[in-house]
Formats: structure tokens, sequence, C-alpha cells
């Protein structure tokens, strides 16, 4: 019992450690550390060894396809050298007869076999046949003399690689021509370049015995030294005339790599169709292939980003895999508390629904009110409005009452004279004079026709504005004729610049009432000026799809304070009792529901007076303005 004593207060303040949430945290955190180190490394060697392993397969099938590809016609020349043709010509090497035979079987053998050049040449680098004019690269005379079989060469037109065989005709034991037969390799290379185009993940380079790139599916790279170069080698590489170009940038990849495994390294890999190589480099996994026959080296580029990526990934999920187990160990050693909160959790959960509820009730109730209030308002606004346009209507109306009377007066008194002046001619048997009567009578009755049917449209109270296609200049000429008393009256000159055939989108009724209003105004500003000039115009806007319609007066004009608020409501510069301030006000807001705008400003040019101008749509535009004298 003693010897226990001592344990007991340290098992105590374990189970109160173990029971901490704080504990349960720092082993969540130290299980999430585990597995995403271990998901991690394992996840990179298993994607590791699998791209390894496929990028050995392509690798074999390149260097396969390769090697098929150069040895396709690795016999050609040695059948060539015992050609009778060229036998005979190396026999007689300045025979002319020999030299063409030789030049027509060449280009036969060409064509035959696909290659792309075939000739007959000196140990010296001379041509003595060939299957098309050429010139022989610069390493032939070098190969020859080293006893080479096959060489490669760049194209100095094309910079693409060139594979030449070769095959020695030896006459009296002694090397008396070569037999050169060349086939380029670009094809080969858009395979590949093709190949690389598709899968970004795979790049392959093909080096020759100096470590420089003679074929790649990246174009960046060609002409590359794999390894470091340094100026003294960089130089002699690029004085050796192999390469038709200056050699490119260093690619710093070691001068070994394994084989099975492979190399991972760090490379800048330029972006497809770019010039410019990229300036961050990306790990890959490089691998090679000797070719000894020919002296190259096949090397394999794969990208580990794909890997890398999946190896985050799978970190991640351990990381999520241990932390779940350490959440598990917290869940279980709190599920009672959690409980307890929670039934406390939806006791208040369900007091405050309750509140909720109640609050959206009363707010609920409080819009709805809010709505059928608004919704009043805006019934009320829009019935005042049309009240208010009506009472513009009326107004201008009774303005015009007065001439209008005297406008129908007038006709009225001569009718009387004529007819009874035509009851006289009648007894006195001068029907001619009756009948020109008669006809002035006729003439008289259709201008008050005239005049009351456009007071009763303009007078007319329409519900709803109906948009349609109007006539701008009956439109003018109407509100015109409504204020001809006034304008006869002030010996006004009206001049109209619009075309007659001009169509707009817009509700002729409503267009004539902005009109009335606008020259209403001008000629109340003209009334006591010396001279009185009106002028209404057309501008074409938007190429055509809008016009401009502008109403000038030779008024005094608006001071700079009043120009402002001309279109505020119950707002007016005429004296008192001549006008409510809503003339204005209402034209701009009918110009607003046809889409567009009412705007003032001081006339310019001959009219120093006011110009008032709004825009509408255009159905039909003639192109030449017309000018109307009214």
């Amino acid at each position: 019992m003693v010897a226990s004593d001592p344990l007991r207060p340290r098992a105590l303040r374990l189970l109160r450690l173990l029971s901490r949430p704080s504990f349960h945290f720092f082993l969540t955190g130290l299980l999430m550390l585990l597995g995403f180190a271990l998901a991690h490394r394992i996840s990179e060697r298993s994607g590791r060894d699998q791209l390894s392993a496929l990028s050995t397969e392509r690798l074999e099938l390149y260097a396969s396809n390769l090697a098929a590809e150069l040895g396709r016609h690795a016999s050609l020349p040695s059948l060539l050298a015992i050609a009778p043709t060229l036998q005979t010509l190396m026999q007689s090497p300045g025979d002319e007869a020999a030299r063409q035979a030789a030049h027509q079987m060449l280009a036969r053998v060409n064509v035959r076999a696909g290659t792309h050049q075939i000739f007959v040449a000196t140990p010296q680098g001379e041509v003595l046949a060939a299957s098309e004019p050429l010139t022989p690269p610069v390493r032939l005379a070098e190969a020859v003399a080293q006893g080479r079989v096959h060489f490669f060469a760049a194209d100095p037109h094309t910079g693409s690689t060139d594979f030449y065989l070769l095959h020695p005709l030896r006459q009296s034991n002694a090397v008396a021509g070569v037999v050169v037969v060349r086939f380029n390799l670009a094809p080969l290379e858009a395979t590949w370049v093709d190949l690389g185009l598709r899968s970004q993940g795979e790049r392959i380079l093909v080096a020759d015995e100096q470590d420089v790139v003679i074929m790649s599916s990246v174009q960046a790279w060609k002409y590359a030294v794999l390894d470091h170069a340094d100026p003294s080698r960089r130089k002699a590489l690029e004085a050796s005339a192999r390469y038709p170009q200056a050699i490119g940038p260093d690619l710093e990849l070691p001068a070994t790599l394994e084989v099975h495994q492979g190399q991972q390294v760090k490379l800048a890999v330029p972006p497809p169709g770019g010039p410019a190589p990229a300036t961050a480099a990306k790990p890959m996994l490089a691998q090679q292939r000797q070719i000894l026959p020919l002296g190259l080296r096949l090397v394999a580029l794969s990208d580990l980003t794909e890997v890398r990526q999946r190896a985050q990934y799978a970190a991640w999920g351990g990381a999520a895999f241990g932390a779940s187990i350490g959440l598990l160990v917290l869940y279980l050693s709190s599920r009672r508390r959690a409980l307890h909160q929670l039934t406390q959790a939806q006791a208040a959960l369900r007091e405050a629904h309750a509140q909720l509820e109640q609050l959206v009730d009363s707010r609920t109730a409080e819009l709805r009110q809010t709505n059928d209030a608004l919704k009043t308002q805006i019934a009320q606004r829009l019935q005042t409005e049309g009240e208010l346009l009506q009472a513009s209507k009326l107004a201008v109306l009774g303005q015009m009452s007065a001439g209008l009377s005297h406008e129908v007066n007038q006709p009225l008194t001569a009718l009387r004279a004529l007819a009874r002046n035509s009851i006289r001619l009648l007894e006195g048997g001068r029907t001619d004079a009756v009948a020109s009567n008669l006809q002035i009578m006729d003439d008289m009755v259709e201008r008050m026709s005239r005049i009351t049917r456009q007071l009763k449209s303009f007078a007319r109270k329409a519900d709803e504005p109906v948009a349609g296609q109007v006539l701008l200049l009956d439109c003018v000429r109407n509100a015109l004729l409504l204020l001809e008393h006034r304008s006869r009256s002030l010996d006004v000159h009206a001049q109209l610049d619009l075309p007659a055939g001009l169509r707009v989108l817009a509700d002729g009724n409503r267009l004539e009432q902005v009109l009335v209003n606008l020259i209403g105004n001008a000629l109340d500003a003209m009334q006591h000026e010396p001279v009185r000039q009106l002028h209404v115009a057309v501008d074409a806007l938007d190429q055509g799809r809008r016009a401009r319609v502008r109403v000038q007066d030779s008024g005094p004009g608006v001071s700079d304070a009043d120009l402002p608020r001309l279109f505020e409501p119950f707002f007016t510069t005429k004296p008192a009792g001549e006008g409510l301030g809503l003339g204005l006000v209402i034209s701009a807001k009918i110009v607003h529901e046809m889409g567009g705008t009412l705007r003032a400003e001081r006339a310019t040019g001959e009219l120093r007076g006011m110009s008032f101008e709004f825009d509408l749509a255009v159905d039909t535009w003639t192109a030449t303005p017309e000018t109307h004298d009214v």
C-alpha cells in the first residue's frame, strides 16, 4: 500500500491530461503530420517508379523507331557500289557519257528508294555524279578520311538534321570514290514535335557524340549542349561546321544518367510555340539510352509535376486520415458533454425559432400594408400624371380658344355673305358666279373641318401611349396648324428643315403635344421681339438610327440663373396667370417615355433665342433634308 501511494497522483494527473481537449488537439496534429509525411513519401515513390517504367518503355520505342528509320537504307550504298554504271564511272571519271549515265541511274534509284539525294564523290569531296545538283557537306572529306560509314550533318538551308550513309568505291585496292545516300530526319522529328505538343509531360531529344542536340521534340533545344560548354568548347563546336547556326544554351543535364530509375533534374521548358525559353525550371525525370552503332544518346525527359501533385493530394489525404482518427478520439471522449450541450442548444433554438416566426409574421403584415400603400400611391400618381397631361392639353386649348373662335367665326361670316350673294345671283341667272361662290364655300368648310378635326385629335385623352410609325413632318404641321392663329397674328416666319419621308417610332398625339408646348413657348418668347423667326430642324444621330429634333426661336432667351430650373415643376418665366410651369415638365416626361431626352440650351447661329431639342428612334430615314417655309 505504501509503495503504490506515489503512483496514484500521477495516474490522476495523467487521466486529467488525457481528458483535456488540448491534448486531443495535440494528438490530432501529430497524427496529421505523420500521415502527411508518410503518404507523400509513398505516393511520390510509387508515382516516380510508374513514370520511370513508362518512360523506359517509350524510350525503347523511340530508340527502335530511330534505329529502324536510320537502318532502312543501310544496304543501299553497298548495292549501288557494285552497279556497273558506277564501276564504269570510276574507271573513267572524266568521261561525260559515263557521268550522264550515272546521273540518270542515281535519279531513278533516288525516286524509287524515297531518299533525298544520292551522289558519288571523290575522297576529297568533289561530286562526280548525283541524282540532282547539290553542294556536298563539309564533313564529307573528313568522314571519308576517317573511314566512316555514316555521319550526321545539318542542312545549312533548313536547319534540319540529315543522315548520310557512305560506302567506298575501290580501284586497285585504293579508295577512288564514295557512294553517299542522304535522307532527311525532319519527318521523324516533326512526328516527335507533334507528340510533344499533344503530351506536354514528355520531351525527347537526341545528342551526337559531341553532346549537341541534333533532334528534339522541343524546337528551342535544337543544337543546344546537354552539359555545360565553356567558351573555348563552344567556339570549337561552332567552327566545326557541323551545325548551321550558333550553339544553343546549355541544358545543364548530367553527362551520365541512370538508364532504368532515371535521375531527377530541373530544366527550363519553353512554352509550346514560344520562341523564348521559360524562366521557371520544372522538376523532370531524365533517362537515356545509348545507340552505340550510331554514337547517339537518346534522352527522355518526363515531367514530375503531376507526380508531385498526386503526392501532395495523397499527403493531404493522409493528413486527413490522421486528423480523422484524432477527431474520432476527441469525439468519443467528449460525446456526453456534446449531447448535453446539444440538448440545451435545441431548446434555445426552439425558443429562438418561435420568436423569429413571431417577428416574421409581424414584419410580413407591415410589409403587406406598406406594399398596399405603395400600390395606392403609384395608382394615384399615374392618375395624377394623366390628369396633368390632359390639363396641359386643355390649358393649351384654352389659350388658343380666342384665336380659334376667330378662325372659325371669320369663315362662317364669309359663308353667310357668300350664301346670300349666291341667292341673288341665282335670281339673276348668273350660274357661273354661283358655282364660283360654292367652290369658295367648300374650301372654307374644308379648312374649318381640318381645324376642328385637329382640335378633336389633340384634345383626345389617351389611356395608354401607343408607339407607332408616324411622319415627323405631319406632326410638326399639325402643331403649327393648332397655333396658326397666333403665328399669323405675330407675323412669325416658320422654317422647317426636315425630310418629308422621315418616320419616327412614337405616339403621334403625345408627340404633337410636345411640339405644341415647345412651339407655343417659342411664340410667347417672341411676341415682344421685332424679328420673329421659328426654326424646326432634324439631325441624324447614331448613324441614322436616331433623329434629333430642334425647335429654335429668335426670342430673348433665358437667363443663366433660370436655365437649370426650366424642367422643375411649377417653375415658369411667364407673368402670373399665363402659365402653370408644367408644360416643359410634362413634355420632358413624354419624351423620356418615348426613349429620348429633352434638353434646353441657348441657340447659336442666326437665331439668338432658345433651342429645345430631343431625340427619337427612326423607323425610315430619307437622306436629304428638305426646307419648308410655312
